[in-house]
């Protein structure tokens, strides 16, 4: 860790903080804020209360190592993205014959978080809209590069990553894919995210829902331009 820290008290904090960045960057065009559930969502919902945008989520799903399921080999998202983690195919070539299944295992958790967190909407309609993608912080970097593939795929004009903290190996990752990467912290070496955190509680399914329909009861009451489609349900 750096000599001097930035320590966040929680993940409200930290998304007030990383809002005010994202608002030094005078983004351009409509604003979708899209938070990776489920620690991303708190601080995601204070980025987009700040910028005054829509909030979605964009569900990824780390695919971890037999055994270890904490150390990721790779990731998958929304329009059959898929992320292998690279160094770790290099190092465990035979892991090639379980990830398909360890895929299919991931992708109805995927399937069933999207059903649960939109209660039947369709996600926000991201063609020509800048994304702005929210987590918590990134270790490997490997789920956030899902979800800017599937931004991509879903045809945003514009892709900026944004989080607390972040290792720099992750930043570098994804670096290559992203139009931008905002991160309040790079420490020297990253071991765990809730380090950065006082409290870094879990999140379960409810907050990620209760914070959705905060955002989308606040919107109600915005002008229909300013309010993003959704697609076809």
């Amino acid at each position: 860790m750096p000599p001097d820290p930035c320590i966040f008290v929680d993940r409200a904090t930290a998304g007030i903080a990383l809002a005010q960045s994202l608002q030094q960057r005078h983004l351009h065009g409509s604003v979708i804020v899209l938070g990776l559930p489920r620690g991303g969502l708190p601080v995601a919902h204070e980025v987009a209360r700040a910028l005054s945008a829509p909030l979605d989520v964009l569900v990824v799903r780390k695919v971890g190592m037999p055994g270890q399921p904490e150390l990721a080999i790779g990731a998958i998202a929304p329009g059959n993205i898929v992320v292998h983690e690279p160094g770790i195919a290099q190092e465990l070539p035979q892991l090639a014959g379980v990830f398909e299944r360890l895929v299919r295992v991931q992708r109805r958790e995927l399937k069933r978080r999207e059903r649960l967190y939109r209660g039947g909407l369709a996600p926000l309609d991201l063609k020509g809209r800048t994304a702005v993608l929210v987590d918590d912080g990134l270790a490997t970097g490997c789920t956030m590069l899902a979800a800017v593939r599937a931004a991509r795929s879903a045809r945003a004009a514009a892709i900026v990553v944004a989080a607390p903290v972040a290792s720099r190996e992750a930043v570098e990752f994804i670096r290559r894919e992203a139009d931008s990467i905002i991160i309040l912290q790079i420490p020297e070496s990253l071991s765990a995210i809730g380090e950065w955190y006082e409290h870094f509680e879990q999140i379960d399914d409810s907050e990620v829902c209760r914070l959705l329909d905060l955002n989308r009861r606040a919107r109600k009451g915005s002008p229909a331009s300013n309010v993003p489609d959704r697609g076809p349900s």
